[in-house]
C-alpha cells in the first residue's frame, strides 16, 4: 500500500499549487483549437509540448494523417507504464451570445473555472498535470514511467487515432490506461465506466435539380429534394423506435448477467435528468432497470440536424433543389460502423433511394474493459478515498470515443478519474468545472499512479 503520509503530503501539494494549474490551464484555453473548423489545431499542439517537455517529458508531435498526436513519455519509480489518454482539440463555442464571458477568456467565478475545453478535454489534461507534478516534488520522481497520448481530432470522431495507434503500437504499449475523463454524479459520487458505444456518423444527401424553383410554378412538376430525404428517413425507424434496416441488430451482444447486476446496483437519476433536459418522461415509458440498459446496451438512430430549402425568418416560396440530413448510429458491441454503412447502401437502394448518397463523417467501434481486472478495483478503492463514498461503476456508457484500438490494439485495462460532474455543460456554452472537482480528481488521479506502481 502506499505511504498515507506520503499520500496526504501529495494532497496538499496539489491544494496550494492549485492557482499554478490553474495558470497552465488558462494559457492553454485561451488557445483555441477548433478541429471542425481546423482552427488553432498545431498551435495548441505545439503549446501543449511546451507545458509537458517543461515537467522533464521527452514530446513528440506525430502525423497522424489529420490533427498531430502529441505523444509525450517520462520514467519513473517503477518500470510499469501508465498510458494517460487525452485530447486537446475542442468544439467550436457558437452561439457565442449565450456565454457569459467569452469562450477562449478563461474566468474564474463562484468556485468554477469557465472556457471552451474546461472540462472537454483541457481541464482534465491539466488535473493529470497537477498530479504529476506534486509526485516530482513530493518524491523527485514519478511514481510511474508515464506516456501521454494526447490527440486532436476526439470531436470529429478520433479519425485517424486507430491507425495511427496500428501503426506506433511499439512506442505506445503501456500497462494500463487513464482515459480521457472522470467525473461525479448528481450526488458527488464518483463515477467509474468501463466501455463506450461505437458511433457510424453519415450525412445523407439528395439533389433533385441545379438550383432551386418557384413554388408555385414547380411544386406540382418537379421533385422536391425535401420531400425526397423525408421519405428516405422515414424509413430507417418506426414510432416505436425500432430500427428497420434490415441486418442491422443482427452483431448486437446481449448484457451479460454481470453486466445487468452492474445496472441494477446503480442509483436512479430519473428525475434529475428529467428535471435537467425538461423532459416529462422517456420513450416507451421506461423506467428503472430496463431504461438503464436500453439506455447504453441498444444502439441507435438519431437525426441530429436537417438542411434544406429556406430557413430564415419570415416566408420564402420555394421549392429546393438540395436536402441533407445528418445521423449517427451509436454502436453496441459487436456492431461494426463499415458495416453499418454497407446495410445502410443496400436498405436505401432496396427502398428505392439509389439517389440518397451517404457520406462517412467517421466511426469507431465499441469496446468494453473487464469489470474485474485488478486495474479497476484500483480506480475504485482509490477513488473511495478521496471522495468517501463508494464508486458507481457503469459496465457501459451511452458516449462514444477512440476505445477500441486501446482495449483490442493495446490490450490494456482502462480506469478514469478527473474534473467532470452533471452541470458542466461540455459542448455547450458556459462550459466549467468546479474547483473542488479538480483538486479531487486530481487526488483521485495520484492514488491511481501510487497504487499502481506497486502493483505485482
Amino acid at each position: 500500500m502506499p505511504d498515507p503520509v506520503k499520500l496526504q503530503e501529495i494532497d496538499q501539494h496539489i491544494v496550494e499549487h492549485l492557482d499554478d494549474s490553474l495558470h497552465d490551464l488558462s494559457v492553454l484555453c485561451r488557445q483555441p483549437s477548433i478541429v471542425a473548423q481546423n482552427y488553432g489545431i498545431q498551435e495548441c499542439a505545439e503549446l501543449l509540448a511546451g507545458l509537458l517537455e517543461a515537467r522533464g517529458f521527452s514530446v513528440q508531435i506525430l502525423p497522424s494523417g489529420g490533427s498531430p498526436v502529441v505523444v509525450a513519455d517520462a520514467p519513473g519509480r517503477s518500470s510499469k507504464t501508465m498510458l494517460l489518454y487525452n485530447h486537446y482539440d475542442v468544439q467550436p463555442a457558437e452561439p457565442l451570445d449565450l456565454w457569459t464571458t467569452p469562450p477562449f477568456e478563461p474566468d474564474i467565478r463562484d468556485g468554477r473555472f469557465f472556457a471552451r475545453g474546461a472540462t472537454d478535454d483541457k481541464g482534465h489534461i491539466l488535473c493529470r498535470l497537477a498530479a504529476l507534478d506534486a509526485f516530482k516534488n513530493i518524491d523527485g520522481e514519478y511514481p510511474c514511467h508515464i506516456k501521454f497520448i494526447v490527440e486532436g481530432e476526439e470531436e470529429i470522431g478520433s479519425v485517424h487515432l486507430p491507425n495511427f495507434i496500428e501503426q506506433n503500437k511499439a512506442i505506445l504499449r503501456g500497462d494500463a490506461c487513464l482515459w480521457e475523463f472522470g467525473s461525479v454524479d448528481y450526488e458527488d459520487r464518483p463515477e467509474l465506466y468501463l466501455g463506450m458505444r461505437g458511433i457510424c456518423y453519415v450525412e445523407l444527401r439528395v439533389k433533385t435539380a441545379k438550383l432551386d424553383a418557384h413554388s408555385g410554378m414547380a411544386g406540382n412538376i418537379f421533385p422536391n429534394a425535401a420531400w425526397r430525404l423525408v421519405w428516405a428517413l422515414n424509413t430507417l425507424k418506426d414510432q416505436d423506435e425500432r430500427i428497420l434496416i434490415p441486418g442491422f441488430y443482427d452483431a448486437v451482444l446481449p448484457p451479460s448477467e454481470r453486466d445487468l447486476a452492474l445496472l441494477a446496483a446503480l442509483p436512479s437519476e430519473e428525475e434529475q435528468i428529467k428535471r435537467a433536459y425538461g423532459v416529462s418522461s422517456f420513450l416507451k415509458g421506461l423506467t428503472g432497470a430496463e431504461l438503464r440498459r436500453e439506455q447504453v446496451f441498444l444502439p441507435t438512430c438519431t437525426i441530429c440536424g436537417i438542411t434544406s430549402g429556406y430557413q430564415g425568418p419570415g416566408s420564402k416560396t420555394v421549392l429546393p433543389a438540395e436536402a441533407s440530413a445528418k445521423i449517427d448510429f451509436r454502436l453496441v458491441p459487436n456492431q461494426d460502423p463499415v458495416d453499418i454503412v454497407a446495410k445502410l447502401r443496400k436498405h436505401l437502394d432496396a427502398q428505392g433511394f439509389s439517389d440518397i448518397t451517404i457520406h462517412l463523417h467517421g466511426g469507431g467501434k465499441p469496446a468494453r474493459v473487464n469489470p474485474d481486472d485488478p486495474f479497476i478495483a484500483i480506480c475504485a478503492e482509490a477513488a473511495e478515498e478521496v471522495y468517501g463514498k463508494p464508486v458507481k461503476v457503469a459496465p457501459m456508457v451511452g458516449g462514444s470515443g477512440p476505445m477500441y484500438p486501446f482495449v483490442h490494439v493495446l490490450n490494456v485495462p482502462i480506469g478514469g478519474a478527473g474534473v467532470g460532474y452533471p452541470g458542466g455543460r461540455a459542448h455547450a456554452p458556459d462550459e466549467n468545472f468546479r474547483l473542488d472537482d479538480f483538486v479531487k480528481g486530481a487526488q483521485h488521479t495520484a492514488r491511481i499512479l501510487a497504487r499502481f506502481s506497486e502493483m505485482s
